[in-house]
């Protein structure tokens, strides 16, 4: 293929050292297919140079960047891969929180699948047997409210850091996922109060690869507030 895509970047979240970046790709003043740039290597993740331009300042969640691609890379339900050249991302503009408006959806029901929670979590799951069906696992949606928590580790050997969690409400379900988003995971290590409410904010929600323990999760891979748009 080897052709640049624009993209508005919706998520530069963190992926163990790594990032994982996801955005719509911008055709004129519209949107269109996800897009989730992807590396060689088995876990697929983006470097922290390859996400860097070249003054070293990181991607930011806005900014609309255009990227050489090599093909489209699609895996399981992870239908929005591209396997990027690597070569340096050119930064070409950023959204307004007015112009992002345009690129929220609705789910219509449940967020993939539910019924299947952790034990922090709920409907934040989903087993590896029931994946198959699945053809995509990005969205940005507008909860009804948003509830970031702070809540002990259950599960995680080795880490004594809280955990920070997504709570929130869309099309009659109810969610909590772990924040992957380190600018959100940021405003939580400044706040004492070990949570915070937002009533307009807007979600990337993506539903990670398995895990070692048999399921995908749904993460809070972007959490984006007017403030953060700049207005």
């Amino acid at each position: 293929m080897n052709e640049t895509k624009k993209i508005v970047c919706l998520a530069n979240s963190r992926k163990n050292s790594e990032r994982c970046i996801a955005g719509r790709e911008v055709i004129g003043t519209g949107f269109a297919r996800w897009i989730r740039p992807v590396s060689a290597p088995s876990n697929r993740a983006i470097s922290q140079r390859q996400q860097r331009y070249k003054n070293d300042k990181d991607v930011s969640v806005l900014d609309i960047v255009e990227i050489k691609m090599r093909c489209s890379q699609p895996n399981g339900y992870h239908q929005e891969n591209y396997l990027i050249d690597d070569v340096p991302w050119v930064k070409t503009g950023i959204l307004s929180w007015q112009e992002l408006q345009s690129a929220v959806e609705d789910p219509g029901g449940p967020l993939w699948i539910n019924d299947y929670s952790s034990s922090n979590g709920q409907n934040d799951r989903i087993p590896e047997v029931c994946l198959s069906g699945l053809n995509r696992s990005l969205y940005l949606l507008r909860p009804d409210r948003l509830k970031v928590i702070k809540v002990p580790r259950r599960g995680y050997s080795g880490s004594t850091q809280p955990q920070v969690r997504a709570c929130f409400h869309i099309c009659g379900q109810s969610y909590s996922t772990a924040v992957t988003d380190p600018w959100m995971e940021h405003q939580m290590r400044l706040n004492s109060n070990g949570h915070m409410t937002y009533e307009d904010v807007l979600l990337c929600i993506s539903l990670g690869e398995v895990f070692e323990d048999g399921f995908a999760y749904k993460l809070a891979a972007g959490v984006i507030t007017p403030q953060r748009a700049g207005g």
